[in-house]
């Protein structure tokens, strides 16, 4: 490449995921191009759940306006066994908000899709190609060469990184050359969302906390005659998966009058349409590779989850999120590049372990023996007895950062940092400011790079100052996806924050 690339990054499809590294590259300052097959995005809904962790990622995106308008908060998740007994309960009404946000959050995807898109549009610096189909990619030591068709006519765009969401068929991971490893899960399900114009019915159900509301649940039914999700959604939209069973057809299972005759038991004579029915084959499945030199895989171009708790499309939004403040702090803050190798060994872990505990919910869910689902009923209702009084969200499965750009073997290294929501009605990250913080019981002076906080004046009745007392710390530093670097004295964590950088000392006040 004998010129200077023409972009800081080349983002190559434009779902929900890569709509949100170009939201999220263009606020930081970097130059953008975004190439995408399609003329319009996808009509019909396809991933309908986000944790508090994507909310908080649509605040530092600067999008949170557009999106929550047309997003709907709902109290999590409730398994219901062979007899109708609840067997699992991962509810959320009544529990602390520490990040801010409620744990679940159902919407509807071309709409979400829109306001992603309409949120980089305000960006100059960034630019949407449609009707670009990838060809080819090479790169070299200074950049990446992507090869696409456009209006039958070839075209070359040059960037110094390139990201590929373009989905779990990949033609980018395929061009690379990278497999995936297989986790051992392919289960065929069927899709239907429908607009139901009345709430969904259940049969009784033993067991269920006074609290859950069952129009608020995704509610799994755990039954050998057929497995079944009943999701939630924006609106009046309502999902429904349902598990085929051995020797089934998938399109005689996709038609109406069979899609009809399935969904009878949930609607009855509410009236209600039926948007779209699709059969799909549950994966778990991760690259080996997410890297391969200046390209970068995201989303389900480098894995697929089992979707028992609505953690796919959330993978694939921390991946972008992950890579696009590494990418930030080379163009911006002259980091050393080399911070982008630490992001397959930091993302990888969490992707395996949602997955791990997706495919084991997904094997026991999917259990068709009457009698090895009796037991299995047995054994989750005594342990959940054992485990009464402590509750337990789907937001658990998501471990801290083991290694890569954080301070191992500082209390609370790799966590999600808290953020509580201020005496004005002020959530943390609006009253502070995005990027590197430093949060300190005491006052600090300014670091370059780093906004310092007394956490003593936060009108936040005292989260910050506790989460710090708990952990014995003086002061923590927050990265800018809202992972904890570490925690020690300020002078520290500020040397630890150069060091792990790359950045040349004296940059450091």
């Amino acid at each position: 490449m004998s010129t200077s690339p023409a972009y800081d990054v080349a983002i190559i499809g434009c779902g929900p995921v890569g709509a949100l590294a170009a939201c999220l590259l263009g606020k930081a300052g970097l130059s953008v191009v975004v190439l995408e097959q399609e003329l319009t995005h996808y009509p019909l809904p396809r991933a309908v759940h986000l944790d508090h962790e994507m909310m908080r990622l649509f605040q530092t995106a600067g999008v949170i306006d557009r999106v929550l308008p047309d997003m709907i908060d709902t109290d999590g998740h409730l398994h219901v066994g062979a007899d109708h007994q609840a067997i699992r309960y991962m509810g959320t009404v009544g529990l602390a908000r520490p990040f801010g946000w409620s744990n679940d959050w159902f919407f509807y995807q071309p709409e979400l899709e829109t306001h992603l898109r309409a949120g980089f549009a305000a960006f100059a610096h960034v630019s949407l190609k449609l009707g670009a189909e990838f060809a080819a990619i090479d790169q070299d030591e200074h950049g990446v060469r992507v090869g696409f068709d456009q209006d039958g006519t070839a075209h070359t765009v040059t960037a110094r990184w390139a990201i590929a969401c373009d989905g779990s068929r990949s033609p980018v991971r395929k061009a690379l050359g990278i497999t995936l490893d297989d986790l051992d899960f392919e289960e065929p399900w069927l899709v239907v969302d429908a607009h139901v114009d009345g709430p969904v019915a259940f049969p009784a159900i033993a067991g269920v906390p006074p609290e859950a509301d069952l129009q608020r649940l995704s509610v799994m039914m755990c039954d050998p005659r057929r497995p079944a999700t009943v999701v939630p959604g924006r609106g009046n939209h309502r999902r429904w998966e349902l598990m085929l069973l051995p020797g089934e057809d998938d399109a005689a299972m996709m038609a109406p009058d069979r899609v009809a005759e399935l969904l009878k038991p949930y609607v009855g004579e509410v009236p209600h349409t039926i948007v779209r029915s699709a059969t799909y084959r549950f994966h778990g499945l991760v690259a080996h590779r997410w890297q391969q030199g200046r390209v970068f895989l995201a989303g389900d171009a480098a894995h697929q989850t089992p979707p028992f708790f609505g953690q796919g499309m959330c993978h694939g939004l921390r991946d972008v999120a992950n890579l696009a403040w590494k990418m930030a702090a080379i163009v911006q803050d002259g980091a050393n590049a080399a911070i982008l190798d630490t992001y397959q060994g930091e993302r990888d872990p969490h992707v395996r372990a949602v997955i791990g505990a997706a495919v084991a919910t997904g094997r026991y869910i999917c259990e068709l023996d009457p009698a090895k689902a009796a037991a299995r009923d047995a054994e989750m209702v005594a342990r959940a007895a054992a485990q009464a009084g402590t509750p337990q969200t789907a937001a658990d499965l998501v471990p801290p950062i083991s290694h890569g750009v954080v301070l191992t073997g500082s209390a609370g290294a790799g966590e999600r940092f808290i953020q509580p929501v201020l005496a004005d009605g002020r959530k943390l990250d609006d009253a502070t400011g995005q990027g590197w913080r430093l949060f300190a019981a005491a006052t600090v002076p300014p670091a370059a790079g780093i906004t310092t906080v007394d956490a003593t004046l936060l009108d936040d009745a005292g989260a910050v100052v506790q989460w710090l007392a708990a952990r014995n710390a003086p002061a923590v530093l927050v990265r800018p996806d809202h992972y904890v670097f570490g925690t020690g004295t300020p002078a520290a964590l500020i040397a630890a924050h150069t060091a792990a950088l790359g950045l040349m000392a004296e940059t450091v006040a």
